[in-house]
């Protein structure tokens, strides 16, 4: 028996909010283990023995520590029965669309969300000064990327990525990223 999930998170993050809403809504056991980022928990000596990086969110699942939340992602669609088709496809084809979007994801929108946000609203918060010239070329990212994910991703029939019926973990990471932007 491998043991129970464990998945180290703060909410405050979108991929670790795109892991905990994929366990819950597979029906995966797992242990929520918080991971106050604000406070610095993530560079603790405890922490960084789960996740080198020092980064949310990580995994321990019996022997195997994983981090980056696709490479998650990825590795609960396939690890855990039951889990429907659709989030990550066999389908080597479809499969490979997911990724796509998944590496395009990171480099791309996140990249200017993250660097928008933390130049706007959160670089006080967390006590940095604001950087408008950050924000500017950011906000240039986040609105390039943004009209590639309407005309190039969100194509097709469905109402999800890639013209599909149903949500991938892509839809799902990329929902978690553009939420935040509201919040």
């Amino acid at each position: 028996m491998i043991g129970k999930l464990k998945v180290y998170a703060d909410r405050m993050s979108q991929p670790c909010r795109a892991v905990l809403i994929f366990c819950r809504l597979n029906g995966i056991d797992f242990e929520e283990i918080k991971v106050d980022i604000s406070k610095r928990h993530h560079l603790s000596p405890e922490f960084t023995e789960v996740n080198p990086l020092q980064k949310v969110p990580a995994i321990l699942h019996g022997n195997l520590n994983l981090f980056e939340s696709h490479a998650i992602l990825v590795y609960l669609s396939s690890a855990f029965p039951g889990i429907a088709d659709h989030w990550y496809p066999t389908d080597v084809f479809k499969r490979a669309k997911v990724n796509s979007v998944l590496d395009w994801h990171h480099s791309n929108l996140r990249y200017g969300e993250v660097n928008y946000v933390s130049n706007t609203v959160l670089g006080p918060a967390l006590g940095r000064p604001l950087n408008p010239k950050a924000a500017a070329e950011a906000e240039k990212v986040l609105l390039s990327s943004l009209s590639k994910l309407e005309n190039i991703w969100l194509n097709g029939d469905g109402r999800f990525l890639l013209g599909n019926f149903q949500p991938s973990i892509a839809d799902l990471s990329l929902v978690c990223e553009l939420t935040q932007l509201e919040q």
